[in-house]
């Protein structure tokens, strides 16, 4: 795989049951540019370790007086420092391309996550974790797989210098061989703690990550109560708290570096000493004492593959088992059956029993909020979180959970009561998959956005006054909540999907906008089926049909008005009142007042 080649037609299925499993995974579908950087890492290794014999011939040459030996010596060195060339120069690239392709590996089976799961994802991980996975710890679990054929390649050529000496001059060579292995696997006492604090280290980042995240996404929220002081003290204090343990952490991989230099000039020491008396004896020649010397001394390159896979290991451990988590999250039910299996019809939750007929204009009240936005994810087919019933939803009578996810996604469409614009012009954000019956006039014309392309005209810098090329800062920053709410509506209408479910579309919008608004919907849907959650009589009065959900249940169906005659509970939702008028309505003791009367 080149780097032209990005990215991936398919990057595959990993092995997510443990980190340790999603790197080895990494490193087997890599396996062709792991190689190829194998040999070339051997090439220069090599290279390298060839230096001293090179030098020691030209040095024995000399002490002889052997003209013919000595170029000999000048051919092999000249041979040698062109082997090295090349390899380090093919190393380089092969070890960019094995880091940039294993990077973009990650970043699209997270993308593929990512939209698999959609909103969900953030409820089972949270926003800053999601961040460092995608950011920091892809660049780290990359670094290993790359740094893995370096390594491999650095132990082979210490295993050939060793086994060469021993051949070469065994006196010498087998101090060598007894004294490299043990340099190599010094520092392993000391990894344990050194990983220990790099997790502990990774783990305050991702906090300090996540508490950013969050301060800039409420920041307005934050100034409107003056709260971003309180807020930006929580993070310096995060964040020295990361400082402290980064320093923690390198000053233990600053003393696993000091063994590798100390260590190894120790060995230099004793051979140099030993090799001298062996000289002195006559035993072994200069040359030959220069080679042994050389070839030790330049163990420390190969060496320090060793340090660099060590901590490579353990900063992408846990990397490794961050990305394993998010990639092992599933949809509820995994589709079966005929892949070009479609549905249509009328759409149907059998755990709270709410229906949308097919063609109409439906509106469901819910007295919880929160339980508005679990019932939104499950009419679009989006799985429950842990611990919920995994029932899923019917459209015209098929389950959505056994639809490919593509056909599902394209059947149901959820705009969440908090939409997000990406930033770009406005015509890129209306410019999505559709089915092309609805242009993009219509659907802002529909969403009332007539004030919304005004201001974008006036905003307008480049763009000679069209606001269809004017461009929207990230999320829509520079646009009020009720203008953001009605271009993500126009963004929806544009796509015409079979089924729309709109939760909350006009919470931030005024009532007489918010009345208008509602006409459009009807109006542009008008034939197709759409779900509304809301408790806003405006939009209420304008549906074909509203469905009350009470405790979870639907618990009664009619126009606006029939439940407004009928129903005390969908009354006291849509017109606010309290405990005390609903008992009085109908007689009965509301959950609040039972609730008490158990605690006394």
């Amino acid at each position: 795989m080149q780097i032209r080649d990005l990215p991936y037609a398919d990057p595959g299925v990993p092995d997510v049951r443990s980190g340790g499993r999603f790197l080895l995974w990494l490193g087997r579908r890599q396996l062709g540019g792991q190689v190829r950087s194998l040999l070339w890492g051997l090439l220069l290794n090599l290279g390298i370790a060839g230096l001293p014999l090179g030098v020691g011939l030209a040095v024995q040459a000399v002490v002889d007086r052997d003209g013919g030996r000595l170029a000999l010596a000048g051919v092999v060195l000249l041979g040698l420092g062109a082997a090295i060339a090349v390899g380090d120069l093919m190393v380089h690239r092969t070890a960019v391309t094995n880091w940039i392709t294993a990077a973009a590996r990650v970043q699209q089976l997270l993308s593929r996550k990512t939209a698999e799961l959609g909103a969900l994802l953030t409820r089972r991980v949270a926003a800053g974790e999601v961040v460092a996975v995608s950011t920091g710890d892809v660049e780290k679990i990359s670094w290993f797989v790359e740094a893995l054929s370096r390594f491999t390649a650095a132990a082979v050529t210490l295993l050939l210098v060793c086994a060469g000496l021993v051949v070469y001059e065994p006196a010498l060579g087998v101090v060598v061989a007894a004294g490299v292995p043990a340099l190599a696997l010094a520092a392993l006492p000391l990894l344990p703690r050194a990983t220990r604090r790099a997790d502990v280290q990774r783990e305050k980042a991702g906090r300090a990550t996540e508490l950013a995240s969050d301060t800039v996404a409420g920041l307005r929220v934050l100034r409107g109560i003056g709260g971003e002081e309180l807020f930006l003290g929580r993070y310096r204090a995060a964040s020295q708290e990361v400082r402290e343990a980064a320093v923690r952490s390198a000053r233990m991989w600053a003393l696993i570096a000091a063994v590798q230099v100390l260590l190894p000039g120790l060995l230099l020491i004793a051979v140099v000493a030993y090799g001298a008396r062996l000289a002195l004896d006559g035993r072994i020649g200069v040359g030959e004492l220069v080679t042994v010397y050389g070839a030790v001394a330049l163990t420390h390159h190969p060496l320090r593959n060793v340090e660099e896979i060590a901590m490579a290991f353990a900063f992408s451990r846990p990397s490794a088992k961050r990305a394993a988590r998010v990639l092992a999250l599933t949809r509820a039910t995994v589709p079966s059956g005929d892949e070009r299996r479609t549905a249509s019809g009328d759409l149907y939750d059998p755990l709270t029993g709410v229906l949308a007929p097919a063609g109409r204009f439906t509106a469901v009240v819910c007295g919880d909020p929160d339980l508005a936005g679990r019932l939104a994810d499950r009419l679009g087919g989006h799985p429950a979180e842990p611990g919920e019933d995994h029932t899923s939803v019917l459209l015209g009578g098929v389950p959505l959970d056994e639809l490919p996810l593509e056909t599902a996604r394209t059947a149901v469409l959820v705009q969440d009561k908090d939409p997000v614009l990406l930033s770009g012009t406005l015509g890129e954000l209306l410019d999505v998959p559709s089915s092309g019956a609805v242009r993009a006039e219509e659907a802002l014309a529909a969403a009332q956005c007539g004030d919304v392309l005004d201001a974008l005209a006036q905003a307008s810098v480049d763009s000679d006054g069209d606001p269809m090329r004017t461009r929207i800062t990230e999320r829509g920053r520079s646009l009020s909540g009720g203008q953001r709410q009605r271009l993500a509506l126009a963004r929806s209408l544009v796509t015409d999907p079979e089924v729309l479910v709109l939760d909350e579309p006009t919470s931030a919008v005024d009532s007489h906008t918010e009345a208008r608004v509602a006409e459009g919907v009807r109006k542009l849907r008008a034939g197709a089926t759409t779900v509304v959650l809301a408790s806003s009589p405006l939009l209420l009065d304008r549906a074909d049909r509203v469905v009350l959900v009470h405790e979870g249940q639907a618990l009664a169906v009619g126009t606006h008005r029939e439940l407004l005659a009928t129903e005390p509970r969908y009354r006291a939702v849509v017109t606010r009142e309290t405990d005390e008028e609903l008992t009085a309505a109908t007689g009965r003791t509301t959950p609040r007042e039972a609730r008490e009367g158990e605690t006394a």
